[in-house]
């Protein structure tokens, strides 16, 4: 009998361990992108403009700077945000679904690791969606239909502009005009 509950109590911290060490990369999506830092973020934002169901840009962050500023040397990072009121609407008007508000908008990062490559890390929106019930998993497999749209680019076709957050006034972080 003492062996069988230490074969149960071992199996249990096992998997625990186990799902702690992968859950980051079941989480989170990383790809590499064949493009400079700036460059993909200009493809990705071209992508979101031109997706249709309401997306649009919503701001461009970069994480970096408040870390540069303290002296620290740091590889770029860039993050888009972008929002669709048709996906968000839903989820924000539902009570029991809107503290999800703190994933809106949509972020997708951009970033330089030390190996010299660039890299686009987004959210698994689709395995989210699941742990929340009917309305949010039929929600979130939309975006990521999109997403993975956002994340298409044509090597053959010129680098589009990068598009900067117009300026606001007062505490709007940079954000393009209205929110999620």
């Amino acid at each position: 009998m003492l062996k069988l509950i230490i074969g149960i109590v071992l199996g249990a911290v096992l998997s625990v361990t186990v799902i702690f060490q992968t859950a980051g990369s079941f989480m989170f999506e990383e790809r590499e992108s064949p493009f400079t830092v700036e460059e993909t973020v200009a493809r990705i934002q071209q992508n979101v403009e031109k997706a249709g169901n309401g997306w649009a840009l919503f701001g461009l962050r970069y994480p970096a700077r408040p870390v540069e500023a303290t002296g620290v040397s740091i590889l770029p990072v860039m993050a888009i945000e972008a929002c669709s009121p048709k996906y968000s609407g839903p989820i924000l008007k539902d009570d029991k679904t809107r503290f999800l508000s703190l994933l809106m908008p949509c972020k997708i990062s951009v970033y330089k690791k030390s190996d010299g490559k660039v890299y686009i890390g987004t959210m698994n929106a689709g395995l989210i969606g699941k742990f929340f019930g009917p309305l949010v998993a039929e929600t979130m497999e939309h975006v990521v239909a999109d997403q993975k749209n956002f994340l298409e680019f044509d090597p053959s076709q010129p680098a589009p502009p990068l598009i900067l957050p117009k300026a606001t006034t007062g505490g709007g972080g940079g954000a393009a005009a209205g929110g999620c």
